[in-house]
């Protein structure tokens, strides 16, 4: 909690809300001593999270509201998915289309 009593999640040690870019810097500190490659960002990791729930099969709706986007094409931008994860989704779709039956088809036309 912030000094004035807010709910925060990273607190500086004045007992104030840590900024975005206090916080990049910080996370920069640490992914230099620890030798891992500067493309890892706060920002990168809130992507993969995003990718990975998506992958998992985890609600769209429950992503976006995670992440606090507006619109759900906001939160489709922001996803990274793989190209595996596109081939298996598109295999399954194309799947689920030839076992079909007869009847469908036509009453979907």
């Amino acid at each position: 909690m912030v000094r004035d009593g807010s709910p925060a999640l990273w607190v500086s040690e004045r007992g104030t809300r840590l900024r975005t870019r206090e916080l990049a810097s910080r996370f920069a500190v640490y992914r230099t001593a620890l030798g891992l490659d500067e493309v890892l960002t706060p920002h990168a990791l809130r992507h993969s999270y995003v990718t990975h729930l998506i992958e998992s099969g985890v609600d769209p709706a429950f992503v976006q509201r995670q992440v606090g986007h507006l619109h759900q094409s906001t939160t489709a931008i922001y996803t990274g998915v793989s190209a595996d994860y596109m081939n298996t989704m598109m295999s399954q779709a194309i799947e689920k289309t030839r076992h079909r039956p007869r009847d469908e088809e036509e009453s979907g036309r």
